[in-house]
């Protein structure tokens, strides 16, 4: 879902007063694509609690980012408390317990115990969360509530779940993801696509990256193997647009696929936030990548043809919600995939030679079939 010209936060993620019943804090400290997968979660509490100040506390400035203009939040709180350190940290998290909150729910996935510590010194009287393979006696103290995670369904439904710990019936008949871009954001993207003459050809968005907290840069396909694949999809379709996304972490690969004489038709795109990078995906026909945040943001707008390439991270709970897609599936993986991560705050397993031979064992004829399948 995306909405356009919704009610902004101001100076301080703040929107203006409304009589007040309850205070609800969602907290989404894990990835940027777990904090996207908890907007059908804040949708869902805003209906059951219409009057409530309802709130969100993010890790990620990506994070504040998707969540600036959403209607069903007054605040958004983002910190980083890892490079707060320790003490600043929990100052910070007891300032938020000044606020009285009645009720907080860590959404899925927050399997480290850190994030219930979060909800521990930030004491809402209600706290609500998942229950991880590394439940202890202290997670009894952190929060007051708990209910399995079930890695068979997407993390959207593990949200949807908390509900009964409130004795509620969902009222979303349908969750779906939440943007809601301004009316500067798609005029950004309107103007990028007159610029790079995108009109009536077909775009290809590619993200090569991943996440690079843990050692989740081993998720990553190779980047010789994209340029292989780009340079053939080229060959063969001399019209196709090939629009590469991501952040500072993805610049350097940019520069080397720009720099090879068969790839540097591609397009980098100069996005200064996610949702600048969510309207230019409206004008994509498909979008290839692993597992990542940018993913989940092209699900969320609906991307007609999501290439998903298998990396040991995916499962059912992180699959791109309600809009198709093919998974390129990893030979190495072979369905084993909870082997190799789970959500218990550990990094993927296996050294990082194994990891690199997985991913390069996703062969580039197999992404080939599979990218040529979603832009006839």
């Amino acid at each position: 879902m995306e909405g356009v010209n919704a009610p902004s936060c101001g100076p301080a993620g703040e929107r203006g007063s409304e009589s007040v019943r309850v205070r609800i804090l969602v907290i989404a400290l894990a990835g940027i694509g777990d904090c996207l997968i908890a907007t059908p979660l804040i949708h869902e509490l805003r209906l059951q609690y219409p009057e409530a100040a309802l709130e969100a506390l993010v890790f990620w400035p990506g994070s504040r980012d998707l969540l600036e203009g959403n209607p069903h939040l007054n605040t958004i709180h983002q910190k980083n408390l890892v490079q707060e350190g320790y003490l600043r940290s929990v100052r910070y998290l007891l300032g938020l317990r000044r606020r009285r909150y009645d009720l907080s729910i860590n959404a899925h996935p927050q399997g480290r115990i850190h994030y219930r510590l979060a909800a521990g010194l930030i004491q809402a009287k209600r706290r609500l969360s998942h229950r991880y393979e590394k439940y202890t006696w202290l997670d009894r103290w952190l929060v007051t509530r708990t209910l399995p995670q079930d890695y068979s369904v997407h993390s959207i439904e593990n949200n949807r779940r908390l509900l009964t710990l409130l004795d509620l019936e969902p009222r979303l008949a349908r969750p779906e993801m939440e943007i809601y871009l301004s009316a500067e954001d798609l005029s950004w993207a309107e103007e990028f696509a007159r610029r790079h003459n995108l009109g009536g050809r077909v775009c290809l968005g590619v993200h090569v990256g991943s996440g690079g907290t843990k050692n989740l840069k081993f998720k990553r396909w190779p980047l010789g193997h994209y340029m292989e694949l780009l340079a053939e999809l080229m060959r063969r379709h001399p019209e196709l647009a090939v629009l590469l996304f991501g952040g500072p972490e993805e610049e350097e690969a940019h520069r080397e696929i720009l720099a090879r004489p068969v790839t540097s038709r591609a397009i980098t795109v100069p996005s200064r936030t996610l949702k600048q990078a969510a309207a230019l995906m409206k004008h994509c026909r498909a979008f290839l990548s692993v597992d990542t945040a940018l993913m989940h943001v092209a699900a969320a707008m609906k991307v007609p043809r999501q290439v998903v390439i298998e990396a040991p991270t995916l499962n059912p709970t992180n699959l791109p919600w309600n809009n198709g897609c093919r998974v390129v599936r990893n030979p190495m993986v072979n369905g084993r995939n909870l082997e190799y991560y789970r959500y218990d705050g550990g990094p993927i397993r296996g050294t990082p030679e194994h990891l690199a031979a997985c991913m390069a064992s996703v062969t580039v004829t197999e992404v080939l079939r599979a990218v040529e399948e979603a832009i006839p």
